[in-house]
């Protein structure tokens, strides 16, 4: 009898890793190194996180490395953080795709020390093909060491979350079976857009009480915030809440009519997707990033004015099948092409390559 046997790859040690993002709790950033983090200690492998506003330089990054003894590093986001890493002895990769990508490009310091960061970077996660597509444009000499790894997608609601505990506690006194909730989750800052639909929801909400937006997110721009809140003072039928567990808002989102996202740029909206997951329809600002993520009327609803926003939600609350349609195709999607599992191989995979033995 023939017995085949498969080469196995050399056993590498496993090693402590810094993994360097912007964690400002309960966003996108956050949950995303989270989520990578249990991907590579599942691997044997330490993994320490830490939050990249709170360095001021890199010599206090290089004390760190010296003094915890790192192996190697991570760092989400190729200029908040990856700039950190410049010159550090130990070998590092890079995730990019969000602000990176779409705004610091566009600063001709912040360009060069992105271009410095991929340099020096082992290898580097695009979420997308076209945020590769982007990277290489502007960096050509990188594009071999690029890898698309689409974000993975595992949902685990609060089972024992109250909606209409959640609802009357943020002095929403409605009833949650004649309400309509959309609801719009973002870090308060300017390139989410937050403010882009109120006043179109407002008006829409006098004309109709029973819609109403909730934004759901923490402080990241204090001036922005307070903006915000000004603007909602005069605006009935919009909310603004604070950030809440993340077991909580998948909970509560299961509660909602639609998901929104007004947003100027995204890298890969965590927020939409988990909405899919979710089996909750999502309506999202006609810009790349989401796009790239929905097909206008297959797995979501794309608008590119106030004004089809509204003209969009009314179809989807008098089209049945468009609903069911949309989300089914959306759940699809997710299984398809946002796996858990494929995201966790392959993140245990590329990190092999900061191996000193590799």
């Amino acid at each position: 009898m023939l017995v085949l046997y498969r080469e196995l790859p050399p056993v590498l040690s496993a090693m402590r890793i810094l993994f360097l993002a912007c964690l400002r709790a309960h966003t996108g950033n956050s949950t995303t190194a989270e989520r990578i983090k249990d991907h590579l200690e599942a691997a044997g492998h330490q993994c320490v996180l830490k939050d990249a506003t709170s360095l001021e330089n890199p010599f206090e990054l290089a004390k760190l490395i010296s003094e915890d003894m790192f192996d190697a590093g991570l760092v989400i986001h190729l200029y908040k953080a990856g700039r950190f890493m410049l010159g550090t002895r130990i070998p590092f990769g890079a995730i990019y795709g969000g602000t990176d990508i779409n705004e610091d490009v566009k600063n001709e310091e912040k360009f060069r020390v992105m271009g410095a960061v991929l340099d020096e970077a082992r290898f580097a996660v695009a979420f997308t093909y076209k945020i590769k597509e982007i990277a290489a444009m502007h960096w050509p000499h990188a594009i071999h060491k690029i890898h698309i790894t689409p974000q993975g997608i595992l949902t685990m609601p609060n089972v024992y979350f109250s909606c209409e505990t959640f609802l009357h506690d943020a002095g929403i006194q409605q009833d949650l079976e004649n309400l309509k909730i959309f609801v719009l989750i973002c870090g308060l800052r300017r390139v989410k857009d937050p403010l882009y639909l109120v006043e179109e929801f407002a008006e829409w909400h006098e004309r109709n009480p029973n819609v109403c937006l909730l934004i759901i997110g923490p402080t990241v721009d204090p001036v922005f915030t307070q903006e915000v809140k000004k603007k909602l003072e005069h605006n009935n039928g919009v909310h603004l809440i604070e950030e809440i567990p993340q077991e909580n808002l998948q909970a509560f989102i299961r509660c909602c009519f639609a998901i929104v996202n007004s947003s100027l740029s995204e890298g890969m909206s965590a927020a939409i997707l988990e909405a899919m997951d979710l089996e909750v329809p999502v309506l999202a600002r006609d810009i790349p990033g989401n796009a790239a993520i929905i097909k206008h009327e297959d797995n979501g609803l794309l608008f590119s004015t106030p004004q089809e926003f509204v003209q969009l939600s009314k179809r989807l609350m008098n089209e049945p099948d468009l609903k069911r349609r949309i989300i089914s195709n959306a759940k699809m999607y997710i299984q398809t092409h946002h796996s858990w599992e494929l995201e966790r191989e392959k993140y245990q995979s590329l990190v092999l390559c900061l191996n000193k033995a590799y």
